[in-house]
């Protein structure tokens, strides 16, 4: 199925050529990673992946590591932003642990997956985050969770990150793999001020320099995070199976830069919910040849950017499949 075969279909139903707009460039998008001229957008499952950061230490955030377990803690309850969306769109949630340093309180509820891969990354300003057999073991869990809301039959999938401390490892990675500069790709993350930002900046040139223009898994795996790692696997597990992935903001689209350097093609299953408000986030999306749905400036994570776009996927994919051809209403 090409994009030709979407536009000729679009182009029969009961109404104007082109007169949905955008809708129908969404409508194709969503009939090819799907590769279906009726796409489904439901079921549908967020998986958020969550883990800390050891360069936290160096004042890059302005907040704590122990913000991440709470924010987990505050999703399982179902009163953070993305559950709250979540529930909304109907949209099933399950967490993982892919490496915090301090888990959620016991008991666990089901939907949460216990099996971190450490408890945070090594900071990556005085060294690698991680080992290679780390990196394998986090995109390994990622590819687990896709596979298995595959097996469960699930037909959308959204990837989703908590972790402090993450929007560096993100810059580090749009730094390494699209060439654009640190500063560019450096943002403000969860808040930071100028003078935060400023280190921050600093850390991702230095780290990416000593990677000597490597982008091999052993590199990469150097300045990732395990909620990173975890997500480009997820994706490219994703990609092997066929099922259509909204993407969320900057540090889910690290993942799939990750994703597409090692697996190549792992794109074509790929919908860009949204345009962050990180200034690399444009150009980490143009390396991956995707447009975003939306651009309202946000930059929260945990999925939400996403979520908010994901009724305009519900739209495209009625139009697909609900609305009438021309011919059968004899006009």
């Amino acid at each position: 199925m090409t994009r030709n075969d979407v536009h000729a279909k679009l182009d029969a139903l009961a109404k104007p050529v082109g007169s949905l707009g955008r809708l129908e460039a969404l409508a194709v998008e969503l009939a090819v990673t799907g590769r279906s001229l009726t796409p489904a957008t439901r079921p549908r499952r967020l998986v958020l992946f969550a883990a800390d950061h050891g360069v936290v230490a160096q004042g890059v955030s302005a907040w704590p590591s122990a913000v991440t377990t709470a924010m987990v803690e505050t999703i399982l309850t179902g009163q953070a932003t993305s559950a709250a969306l979540a529930t909304t769109h109907g949209v099933d949630v399950r967490v993982v642990d892919a490496g915090m340093a301090q888990p959620p309180r016991r008991p666990w509820p089901a939907h949460f997956n216990a099996q971190p891969v450490a408890p945070g990354t090594a900071d990556l300003s005085v060294g690698p985050a991680m080992s290679v057999d780390q990196f394998d073991a986090a995109w390994a869990l990622g590819a687990a969770e896709a596979q298995a809301a595959v097996d469960q039959g699930y037909r959308l999938l959204i990837a989703g990150e908590m972790g402090i401390g993450n929007t560096t490892s993100a810059a580090c990675l749009t730094h390494a793999l699209v060439g654009i500069d640190a500063d560019t790709a450096t943002g403000s993350g969860a808040g930071a001020d100028a003078a935060m930002r400023a280190i921050k900046r600093d850390i991702v040139a230095k780290a990416v320099a000593r990677l000597e223009g490597r982008t091999d898994k052993g590199a990469l795996s150097a300045i990732a995070g395990f909620e990173i790692a975890a997500m480009a696997g997820f994706y490219a597990e994703a990609a092997a199976q066929g099922v259509p992935v909204l993407l969320d903001g900057y540090v889910t689209t690290a993942a799939a830069l990750i994703a597409e350097r090692l697996c190549p093609g792992t794109r074509s299953v790929l919908i860009a919910g949204h345009l962050s408000a990180e200034s690399g986030h444009r150009a980490a999306l143009a390396q991956l040849g995707i447009s975003p749905v939306l651009e309202w400036q946000m930059r929260l994570g945990e999925g939400s950017g996403a979520l908010v776009a994901l009724p305009l996927l519900d739209s495209a994919a009625a139009l697909l499949c609900d609305v009438a051809r021309l011919a059968d209403i004899g006009a």
